[in-house]
């Protein structure tokens, strides 16, 4: 029998199960809870400073729609297809951004992180790097930065070139070292290509959903745009290996089966992109009830714990190369059951 892959547990946005997403906080306790990177969602304020949200639009994250200073900045716009209507990054300089305050973005699921409600500001992609290179310089221990890269071609469009942007703070900061910290991510394969051709030496990985188009072939191309789902056959995963080192998905595009006769945990997605030379994440694990599947949750109602190590185990035993978690702690308490329960088998009938 072959073990699994050893999973890479990256901290989703830090450690937002704890603490409000993207606070110095969050990031600081997702590594000491033992995640191997973390995971930060970059967007661009009107002067071209890299901010840390979600999205672009934060009147969720954030006390913006309490400010009266910027009640008139409240507009409505039309993102990747989609009309959303609040407050945006887009819209402020980096000066204003950083009055801001920081808030829980699921505060009836998760009552523990919103009683840190306003307590950070929000950050810029120059702090994190500063922080994840003074924790190797004072730990010894490094850890990798997994970058999202949100809305490219949107930004694009209003004179934000987020690449252009990006690899410029990179290589400023010295993460360009090609060291094997780096991985950039997007759903958007155009601006992972950009940032190769800038030379920017990062492991590319492309988000794909379950469904619909990517917004940069939409904007190129209308109805006539490849679809995620053309990317996911076996032709579509070998022509991605050209450019990129691996995909990431919803975990629930992995479909976790298990063999009756072995116990053996396989995904027939896992098996596919490493056959096409690729590896493979997905997100996100969350031992809430209301994100478990029917099967493992428990009582507590949509904010209680439910079965998560058993939901956790299931992805994690699939051999899938890195899963993104909003509790670091609890993804490295399943990996390690996993390769524990990996090893016993193999030393009472296999090999492990």
């Amino acid at each position: 029998m072959t073990a699994p892959r050893l999973a890479l547990v990256i901290g989703h946005r830090g450690a937002p199960g704890y603490r409000p997403e993207h606070t110095r906080s969050s990031y600081e306790l997702a590594i000491a809870l033992g995640a191997d990177a973390v995971e930060p969602d970059i967007v661009a304020s009107r002067d071209g400073v890299l901010v840390l949200r979600h999205e672009n639009e934060i009147s969720g994250t954030t006390d913006v729609g309490s400010r009266a200073e910027f009640v008139s900045r409240r507009t409505t716009k039309t993102i990747d297809g989609i009309r959303h209507t609040g407050w945006f990054t887009e819209d402020f300089t980096w000066a204003e951004l950083s009055t801001l305050r920081a808030r829980e973005r699921l505060p009836k699921i998760r009552h523990s992180s919103a009683s840190f409600d306003l307590q950070s500001p929000i950050m810029r992609l120059s702090e994190l790097l500063d922080l994840l290179d003074d924790t190797r310089d004072e730990s010894g221990r490094s850890i990798g930065l997994v970058a999202e890269i949100k809305h490219a071609a949107y930004f694009e469009s209003i004179g934000l070139a987020l690449d252009e942007l990006v690899a410029e703070e990179l290589t400023n900061a010295g993460w360009n070292s090609g060291d094997g910290r780096l991985t950039v991510e997007s759903f958007e394969k155009t601006v992972l290509d950009q940032l190769r051709s800038r030379g920017i030496r990062s492991k590319n990985v492309f988000l794909l959903e379950a469904a619909g188009s990517p917004p940069d072939l939409v904007a190129r191309f209308g109805t006539m745009a490849d679809s995620y789902a053309s990317f996911l056959t076996g032709d579509g995963l070998r022509m991605l290996r050209r450019d990129l080192e691996g995909i990431s998905v919803d975990r629930q595009m992995i479909l976790p089966r298990t063999d009756p006769d072995s116990g053996r945990v396989s995904s027939a997605l896992v098996e596919a992109a490493h056959d096409a030379g690729l590896e493979i994440y997905c997100w996100t694990l969350r031992p809430e009830n209301r994100f478990l599947d029917r099967a493992f949750r428990g009582a507590g109602g949509s904010s209680g714990f439910g079965d998560w190590q058993s939901d956790f185990g299931l992805i994690l035993a699939t051999g899938v190369d890195g899963v993104f978690a909003d509790h670091a702690d609890l993804a490295v308490a399943a990996r390690d059951a996993v390769a524990a329960s990996s090893r016993a088998r193999g030393t009472v009938g296999g090999s492990a």
